[in-house]
């Protein structure tokens, strides 16, 4: 129990937003903001028992009534119950919450002097906040006179409100305060009573009764009820005891009241539950009868559920003629009959999908639109530009049937983002499908009812997940599907991606035909040519061939890394990853079109900064013991759950009042030593290309594959043999030929390049030719390695070296000439990532030079070839002195 204590003239003070602390009552809040943080520091932690602090009530500026006198920071006032206010100004505002917004309050007059009876410290983890738990008791009231701040927080100049010990003694004889004090106790003897019934707590209680003075007794009784703020400011300032009481009497009977009328509701609640349990019990028993008579009137239920729901379905006309015959012939079926369960399931299927339901289409913001691919996505000009005009003609025309977009390009270039940012700007939902792997033609149409476990296509069951008829569906690897004897998926697709046709798509599931002409479809695909000509032809096909070096590290930058930080639950203060580095995982580490082997390497640093900060980082569970209380009322309040959280309000914004004690004590900077530790030695070195064609019969070509382009080496060499032509390395009957021809074209120029001394010597005489594609694990063919052939052949047979930075493609004719190929951008971003300078490419595809990013062609040369002479010109180091000019 709170006893007297000699207040000081100032004391620090704790603001409670809407919350009173009454004398005697006990209290237990959380610390966290690093005004309060600072206070309990000061005040209570380093003054241990000794300390002493006000809680003083606020409210928000926002709150029109007010019950006492209000305050202002340095305004004085004086102590009488006064009903005057006084507002913050403009500069007298603080920022009271933490936030960047400022907020008005009004400072109470009246508060009360509270010490410590426990105290805890802590410190959060990750970010090292130091936060208090103080379990408070009030003492006395007092009045402020006049309100200042002390760094972070606030004090007050303060003046004793209760009355003294003399003035008690003169007011327990007044024969007004002895009506008031038996009225009291009688009152709160009655709600004990009521209480112990329930509780059985009530022997502790009626001891405060005994022992403690009944002006006290008001403070912890009404304090232990829920009432409203401005009730609980009343009684805070009833100073007068005789008022007091009368309020405290006042509110104890309206709790016993309250308590009354909930025990007779509860008593007639039980009456009603013992008759449904008898009411339950007789039905479980006549379920049990009639399951044994074949009868349940459970499932008679559940079919007229289902037939409300058929009918808000909203289905069309002829669907639903179809949808009440069949059931009808449900409800002449008995549960335990075979097809009833079928029968069921297709009829919540049809009741289930979005017949009429669409999505509100948001108005189409262009502007924004832009601004979320760009936030969304780095670089893609064309692609990015393509979806806009996609949507512009959506604003102007929304029912106009647009295109089938196929995002084409190899892994992690954001073909999928880019559909779920199309859906995004058109407010629709968004629905994924993936085809990958896909043989089954069942998974676009549907199995046919009569089969067991039957289901519908994959397109149907997907409307049915989003709930409405027109999202944005997203067919996923599109160029993957397979066909067997079950059927072929990819013409299955031909309906659904045909707007003339899709609007009466029929799923052998459902057998009735729906409308897909409002879904918006999107594809993406690897490559365009697994793909059937007819679905091809669909489809706008739009290509992202892949990111430039540059364009990665822009992309790592601004997405990557703070997408892979916060997955690792860390920020700028634990992992800083300088750009330089970043510049070096590119290049040492990564030679992909995408950047999720970029992203995975991004992710190894992450964790290893997360190790380091796990075992920097402790908690610090400090408890200190402030004051032990023997006291029943304590005892009571803790161990009946009778505290009260809260949060103590913020009263301030800064954050270097937090110890920095307990944060890592220097962030985990990456540098070059640091990622040969974490990922190890570099995969790719600028010097390969160069130690490859140190020696003759090796040539650099440029190949396109499913992840992008990619740098391929030829490598021949001769030997003693039959004349022979030897291929190695999984090659294709294309590439096989193409090698064929080139051999051909080298032995019929052999004396006009100086390969042989006179006309008609054989170069193969006594000998055999090997050539070998190196990573002979992977699959090749195509016709763009036929220039690369030749100059390897060229190189073997005149002991020469072709140039270490130069890189090549094109196909060739059995005459020489140079024909253009596909591919070129993505040849082109291979051979700047691989560190090659120079790309001789054919003279007809000079035009498609204009896709690639002029960052790139910045730092290449483009070297262009009609013929396999010029070809062997700009291969050479010097060029090819010792050829003759072509007689053709």
């Amino acid at each position: 129990m709170a006893e007297s204590v000699e207040l000081p003239n100032r004391l620090a003070i704790l603001p409670f937003r809407n919350k009173v602390l009454l004398p005697g009552a006990i209290i237990r809040i959380r610390c966290t903001s690093p005004s309060s943080v600072k206070l309990v520091e000061q005040e209570l932690w380093q003054r241990e028992e000794k300390g002493l602090i006000g809680i003083l009530p606020v409210r928000d500026a926002t709150e029109t009534t007010s019950v006492g006198p209000t305050l202002s920071p340095g305004v004085a006032t004086d102590s009488g119950e006064g009903s005057s206010k006084i507002h913050l100004g403009t500069s007298d505002s603080h920022k009271f919450d933490g936030k960047n917004q400022q907020e008005f309050i009004h400072w109470h007059t009246r508060g009360v002097a509270a010490r410590a009876l426990h105290l805890s410290r802590g410190v959060e983890k990750p970010s090292g906040r130091v936060t208090y738990i103080v379990v408070l008791e009030g003492l006395c009231r007092f009045s402020v006179q006049e309100l200042s701040t002390r760094g972070t927080y606030y004090t007050a100049r303060i003046a004793s409100a209760d009355m003294t010990k003399a003035e008690m003694e003169q007011v327990e004889q007044d024969p007004d305060f002895i009506v008031l004090s038996r009225q009291f106790k009688a009152t709160a003897m009655e709600l004990i009573s009521l209480l112990e019934q329930k509780q059985k707590t009530g022997a502790r209680t009626k001891v405060l009764l005994e022992t403690v003075p009944v002006h006290k007794l008001a403070d912890i009784f009404v304090a232990s009820f829920e009432i409203s703020f401005e009730e609980q400011l009343s009684m805070l300032d009833s100073v007068d005891v005789k008022v007091r009481i009368s309020k405290a009497t006042e509110l104890v009977d309206r709790h016993l009241q309250s308590i009354r009328v909930a025990e007779k509701i509860t008593q007639k609640v039980e009456g009603q539950l013992s008759k449904t349990q008898k009411e339950f019990f007789l039905r479980q028993q006549m379920r049990a009868i009639k399951e044994e008579l074949g009868d349940n009137d459970d499932d008679e239920d559940d079919v007229a559920a289902l037939e409300r729901k058929m009918e808000g379905a909203g289905m069309p006309p002829d669907i639903w003629k179809h949808a009440q015959r069949e059931l009808r012939r449900l409800k002449k079926m008995q549960p335990q009959q075979p097809g009833y369960g079928s029968s069921r399931v297709y009829l919540e299927l049809l009741a289930d999908l979005p017949w009429q339901k669409a999505s509100e289409e948001l108005e189409l913001d262009l502007r924004a639109a832009r601004e979320r691919l760009d936030s969304d996505h780095y670089g893609l000009v064309k692609v990015k530009q393509r979806i806009i005009e996609y949507l512009a003609v959506r604003k102007l025309k929304p029912e106009a049937r647009g295109p089938v977009l196929c995002f084409v390009g190899p892994p992690g270039v954001g073909k999928t983002s880019l559909a779920s940012s199309i859906a995004a700007a058109l407010g629709r939902k968004f629905v994924r499908i993936s085809l990958g792997g896909v043989k089954d033609e069942a998974d676009i149409r549907g199995h046919r009812r009569t089969y067991i476990g039957s289901m519908p296509g994959r397109l149907i069951d997907g409307l049915k997940r989003a709930a409405i008829c027109n999202p944005v569906m997203l067919l996923d690897e599109i160029d993957k599907t397979g066909s067997d004897v079950r059927g072929d998926p990819a013409s299955a697709l031909l309906e659904v991606l045909d707007p003339e046709q899709n609007k009466t798509f029929n799923d052998h599931y459902l057998n009735v035909p729906f409308d897909l002409s409002k879904v918006v479809f999107v594809a993406t695909a690897n490559r365009v040519q697994p793909i059937p000509p007819a679905l091809l032809d669909r489809m706008e096909v739009i290509e992202l061939p892949g990111y430039t070096p540059e364009e990665k590290l822009r992309i790592a930058m601004r997405h990557l890394i703070p997408r892979v930080l916060d997955q690792h639950g860390l920020n700028a203060e634990y992992l800083q990853i300088p750009e330089a580095m970043v510049k070096l995982v590119i290049q040492r580490y990564t030679r992909e079109a995408g950047v999720r082997n970029l992203e995975r390497n991004l992710a190894s640093l992450a964790r290893a900064a997360a190790v380091r900060v796990a075992e920097q980082e402790h908690s610090l569970p400090l408890t200190k013991d402030v004051h032990h209380l023997g006291s029943p009322l304590l005892e009571s309040r803790l161990a009946d759950g009778g505290e009260v959280e809260m949060e103590v309000i913020p009263m301030g914004v800064s954050n270097h009042e937090i110890s920095t004690a307990f944060r890592v004590s220097s962030p985990f900077v990456v540098d070059e030593a640091m990622l040969e530790k974490i990922l190890g030695p570099p995969r790719y070195d600028d010097k390969e290309t160069a130690e490859r064609v140190s020696s003759p019969g090796v040539s650099v070509g440029l190949v396109w594959t499913a992840f992008g382009g990619e740098v391929q080496f030829v490598e021949a060499t001769a030997m003693v043999g039959k004349g022979d032509l030897h291929l190695t390395g999984q090659l294709g009957d294309v590439i096989k030929e193409s090698a064929q021809i080139a051999l051909t074209w080298v032995r019929s120029r052999a004396a006009e390049l100086k390969l042989a001394s006179t006309e008609g010597v054989n170069l193969l005489e006594g000998r055999d030719v090997h050539i070998h594609f190196p990573a002979g694990a992977v699959p090749k063919d195509g016709p763009s390695a036929g220039v690369t052939l030749v100059t390897s052949l060229v190189s073997l047979f005149s002991q020469r070296r072709v140039r270490a930075d130069t890189a090549m493609t094109g196909e060739m004719t059995l005459r020489g000439l140079v024909l253009p190929v596909g591919g070129i951008k993505d040849k082109v971003l291979a051979a700047h990532r691989y560190g090659i300078k120079r790309v001789i490419l054919p003279e007809r595809n000079l035009k498609d030079l204009v896709e690639v990013p002029s960052t790139v062609l910045g730092n290449l040369e483009i070297l262009l070839a009609k013929r396999m002479e010029d070809v062997l010109e700009h291969a050479f180091e010097g060029g090819c002195p010792w050829r003759q000019h072509s007689k053709l």
